[in-house]
């Protein structure tokens, strides 16, 4: 999640007698919602009536008098730094305090009235579900719709996410990000105003071990299906003459499950594939296509010689990641071109390349966030299943639910809206995610 309040607005007060400072927070870059202080300093007041002043971060001070430009540009950033703090915490930004009031904020700020409507989810084959909601309604209930209406049992839900995309020109889907539990999809989507933005249902898990539980059940097993047709025929999965020639025989005799265990064992299953974006390594400017899977990001760096080289960094190996955000100053209206965003991103990990040498990356893409919630959702995986946890919804195993509920959001990467590019050198203790999965790590993995 990138959350940052980037601008402000002054607006008229009520009946016109007196200004106020509107805060416009933005997730990706886009306009979630518009806030003021009185409105974040109540819900600051109601996170310490239910967790605790000594839990809660500081707030930003009342001041008496009318703020002057600098002075509301500085509380502007403290209150950057408190949402974010709060946000950052387990407790606190996994709250249903903190996420209502986002949600309520949303639907505000867009102005669509609570009311019923039909909304259109996609399948990887293109089908399109449509649902029965509530403008109102959350990501969690819009997906458990979705999964009713496709006889999905609710055991399987867990297996499963929401996902806002944006169609291609070749027809593929550039993954914007995964649907969060503080929007309400019907809001998030209709608000950007592009036919564009589509919300789509794919399997949300890393370790293909699990398709063995989706696959027990009809509904699963064709959604499983779908996707990996649809990931094949997008080239995310690497397929050679011969191994099409099988698959297009399985598929002829619609053996399903068959077909999904054939892919299985080729190169990229169960990837998820990023739009072409530049990195630094090996070396700065260099282009490369990314690829998230197998607890691992793999490039496909195109080097200055145009030579292309392949290689991967295991999760295992990152000490730590951190998104950060470069906001240019907004010339134009706030909330303008709100499916285009100005804002530069980079996910920078530091990555263990040898046993005593320690090497930041940096990733400058639009889907940075979305990179990072693939990493911290494989690290979440694998501590599930360290723990012997499950992702089956109606598992008795209480260590499913970081899974759930840790996997579906960013809770501890630190994001930062700032007005320049900040060094990957220079990370403070509030700036980075340490990797838990990395404590473990052996001199078998080097």
């Amino acid at each position: 999640m990138h959350f940052s309040i980037p601008e402000t607005e002054t607006r008229a007060g009520d009946g016109g007698a007196a200004a106020y400072v509107a805060y416009n927070i933005h997730v990706n870059g886009v306009l979630h919602c518009r806030v003021r202080y009185s409105q974040l300093l109540g819900l600051h007041e109601q996170l310490r009536k239910e967790y605790g002043a000594n839990v809660v971060p500081a707030f930003p001070p009342k001041k008496i008098f009318t703020l002057t430009p600098a002075e509301v540009e500085q509380r502007r950033e403290q209150l950057e730094k408190y949402m974010q703090a709060v946000r950052q915490d387990p407790m606190l930004g996994g709250s249903e305090t903190f996420n209502s009031f986002l949600r309520k904020a949303q639907q505000e700020t867009q102005q669509i009235p609570t009311e019923e409507v039909v909304l259109e989810v996609l399948l990887s084959n293109g089908q399109k579900v449509k649902v029965t909601i509530l403008t109102s309604d959350q990501t969690e209930d819009v997906l458990e719709a979705v999964a009713s209406k496709l006889d999905l049992p609710d055991d399987l839900v867990g297996y499963f996410s929401l996902f806002l995309v944006r169609e291609t020109k070749d027809g593929a889907f550039s993954f914007v990000r995964k649907l969060q539990e503080f929007e309400l999809p019907y809001v998030s989507v209709t608000s950007l105003h592009n036919p564009e933005f589509q919300i789509i249902l794919r399997k949300s898990y890393w370790d293909s071990a699990y398709d063995d539980d989706v696959m027990e059940h009809r509904v699963g097993l064709n959604l499983l299906y779908a996707q990996t047709v649809s990931d094949i025929e997008h080239g995310w999965i690497v397929v050679n003459k011969e191994q099409h020639r099988q698959l297009k025989s399985l598929q002829e005799k619609v053996s399903k499950k068959e077909f999904i265990r054939l892919a299985q064992t080729l190169k990229y299953y169960g990837y998820l594939k990023f739009d072409p974006c530049v990195t630094d390594f090996p070396e700065k400017g260099c282009h490369v296509v990314v690829s998230a899977g197998n607890n691992e990001l793999n490039f496909q760096v195109r080097l200055p010689n145009e030579q292309i080289k392949e290689g991967s960094f295991k999760v295992t190996r990152m000490r730590c990641w951190r998104v950060t955000s470069s906001v240019p100053m907004s010339n134009g209206p706030s909330g303008s071109s709100p499916g285009k965003s100005e804002v530069k991103l980079e996910l920078a990990f530091e990555y263990l390349m040898s046993k005593d040498r320690l090497q930041w990356v940096t990733i400058t893409s639009p889907q940075a966030i979305m990179l990072s919630i693939c990493l911290q959702s494989m690290v979440d995986e694998l501590m599930v299943k360290k723990s012997g946890g499950s992702i089956r919804k109606d598992s008795p195993d209480a260590s499913r639910e970081p899974m759930a509920k840790l996997s579906s959001k960013l809770t501890s990467v630190s994001l930062r809206g700032i007005s320049h590019s900040s060094s990957a050198n220079d990370v403070g203790a509030n700036d980075f995610h340490g990797n838990y999965a990395f404590e473990g790590i052996g001199d078998e993995d080097l």
